[in-house]
């Protein structure tokens, strides 16, 4: 599938989602067209956090759309055309993920307890102030790195919520979990992540993710 910048519009000059889902479930292709050219670049970009390999993101990326070619005529509208090939998209990774004999993959449907063990732990002082220290380059390879060290159920959630700016509802409607499962898995997966940088860096004063 070639890449293509975003940006796809419908024939008003606005992007319009639903009038070109409804396109290319009249059998419009170029329809379609437009909106894997506005989504497929999220898509690969979910896909590689998920599977941490350029090689299975593009595997992803081709069979997520392929999919929802072949199912388009099921697809009822309720949710949006992003909300439902990001599900694809994920459940495509995760089994990218299951194929792997040495990854223990978390199935997104593991019940978690959301009671008192979820704590924020001592954190570190840091001697340095990491924006002197490194690059902002090297500052976004740092943080990257972590996000790939979480566990795929807590990333997967982080990377929808946090990177691809989903609301915890529609985060939650593309994996088929609930939104107390959302809160949850996003909690852990940003305390797991300051606990990291924080060790990290080392900087005496300030949290790194003080927004959470």
């Amino acid at each position: 599938m070639p890449a293509s910048e975003p940006g796809a519009v419908a024939d008003s000059g606005v992007f319009d989602e639903s009038a070109l889902v409804a396109k290319a479930r009249a059998g419009d292709a170029a329809a379609f067209n437009d909106l894997v050219t506005r989504y497929e670049r999220k898509i690969f970009r979910l896909a590689k956090h998920i599977t941490q390999s350029d090689e299975d993101a593009e595997d992803v990326l081709q069979e997520a759309f392929l999919k929802a070619y072949e199912h388009l005529p099921d697809f009822q509208g309720q949710s949006k055309f992003y909300t439902w090939i990001v599900r694809i998209a994920v459940n495509e990774s995760l089994m990218k993920l299951r194929k792997r004999k040495s990854d223990r993959t978390v199935p997104l449907d593991e019940p978690l307890d959301t009671g008192e063990d979820v704590v924020v732990r001592e954190i570190a002082v840091w001697e340095d102030d990491p924006e002197k220290k490194y690059s902002r380059e090297e500052l976004a390879n740092i943080l990257d790195e972590a996000v790939q060290s979480l566990r795929p159920a807590f990333r997967t959630v982080f990377v929808l919520r946090d990177i691809e700016e989903l609301s915890t509802e529609e985060t939650a409607e593309a994996l088929g979990i609930s939104v107390p499962a959302v809160k949850s898995r996003l909690l852990r997966a940003r305390l797991q992540l300051r606990e990291k940088l924080t060790r990290l860096f080392k900087r005496k004063g300030d949290n790194v993710f003080d927004y959470m």
